[in-house]
């Protein structure tokens, strides 16, 4: 444990977190805006249709869901875009010739994606929660899921950061398979509306299980599910040592 540099830990996750504040307007507000519209445009056809949700109102079931969604493409576009910026100024060389190890860099690009992203979930639950009325939130599960989500979603960034030198491969990840993702994990829709094969795929589905794990933290007397509870666990530290053993192993990890 001595070996751990904590000071160049801790200057890096400052660095970040300051980089990432310096553009508030593009990585906090522009996301609020989009997510307000979404919930503006469902809420107003919610007046007009009836939505299925699992009871309740639509509107305390899309919340979560939506903030969520939010998190999961922030971690993995924050890290990803981190990263391949870094690389293409050449400041990631910079990291790579420091004097501390390649694990120390990875977990101080994942610490400041949580740091990051926590805030944006608190603050799209803090604007949120004008529209809803919630009666009982259990802040540990909301914690639990959200920090679990973002590990997962910043390593796959990382991944992705790491293999890439261009946007463009950046963006088709990003689009092709984290947005539609973040979207059909049951945001905005609940599962029992849907037929008995389709419930299958979702009931396999370990993403689906992260929204609703973090949706149950709104909902008086939900069912706790230990064995949801150690599958999500068990494929972030997956994705975790997987993003570590690429970063550390240096494949096309510079030019």
């Amino acid at each position: 444990m001595s070996n751990i540099s904590y000071f160049a830990i801790k200057t890096i996750l400052i660095y970040e977190v300051k980089d990432f504040f310096k553009e508030f307007q593009f990585n906090i507000v522009a996301p609020l805006i989009n997510t307000l519209l979404f919930v503006i445009i469902l809420s107003t056809i919610e007046s007009y249709y009836s939505i299925p949700s699992e009871g309740g109102s639509y509107l305390n079931f899309l919340v979560p869901g939506i903030i969520i969604m939010v998190v999961m493409q922030a971690s993995f576009n924050h890290l990803s875009e981190v990263i391949i910026a870094m690389k293409q100024i050449g400041s990631f060389n910079d990291y790579l010739m420091s004097p501390i190890s390649r694990i120390e860099i990875f977990f101080s690009l994942i610490l400041s994606s949580i740091v990051v992203c926590v805030f944006i979930g608190m603050i799209n639950l803090t604007v949120l929660t004008f529209f809803t009325n919630f009666q009982d939130i259990n802040y540990f599960r909301l914690f639990y899921y959200l920090v679990i989500s973002i590990i997962i979603f910043s390593s796959i960034g990382a991944v992705t950061g790491f293999l890439s030198f261009t946007w463009d491969a950046q963006s088709t990840v990003s689009n092709f398979v984290i947005v539609p993702i973040s979207l059909l994990s049951g945001t905005f829709f609940s599962i029992d509306s849907l037929d008995n094969q389709w419930k299958i795929i979702f009931e396999y589905n370990p993403f689906y299980h992260l929204v609703s794990g973090f949706r149950g933290a709104f909902i008086e007397n939900s069912i706790l599910n230990a064995n949801t509870d150690i599958l999500v666990t068990m494929i972030a530290i997956l994705t975790l040592l997987i993003s570590l053993f690429i970063f550390n192993k240096g494949y096309k990890v510079i030019y």
